[in-house]
């Protein structure tokens, strides 16, 4: 098979609060959106695929545990640390984790969709 495009679609309860954390401090470009009475969503490029946010999720307080969403959104970055401070000056709170094969950091969106970033030295897979 041949595909033009993969995409995720994060269904979300705090729709304007998850749009405004993708694209205001995460920083994704926006590809669309569709702002009317019976559909809403907000298209954002992610890499080589997208991420499209629509309503009808449900919100948890905190990261969700992996039992009621066992995803977790990756972003390579160059340097995590420099990164993780950006975030934390946006407001996010932001835990940097050393391995063996580098170096991470965990965080959540508005709806407790869990998060982390990545460093891209090391990275085999």
């Amino acid at each position: 098979m041949r595909y033009t495009m993969a995409g995720i679609i994060l269904f979300t309860q705090n729709y304007n609060d998850c749009v405004a954390f993708y694209r205001d401090v995460l920083e994704l470009d926006l590809l669309y959106r569709i702002d009317r009475p019976e559909e809403r969503l907000t298209t954002f490029s992610l890499g080589d695929t997208y991420l499209m946010v629509e309503n009808d999720g449900v919100a948890y307080d905190g990261p969700k545990p992996i039992e009621m969403s066992p995803v977790k959104f990756r972003f390579n970055v160059e340097d995590v640390k420099a990164t993780s401070d950006a975030l934390r000056a946006k407001g996010v709170t932001v835990k940097v984790m050393e391995h063996s094969w580098g170096t991470t950091a965990e965080f959540h969106d508005p709806d407790g969709n869990r998060c982390a970033l990545r460093s891209d030295q090391g990275f085999g897979i």
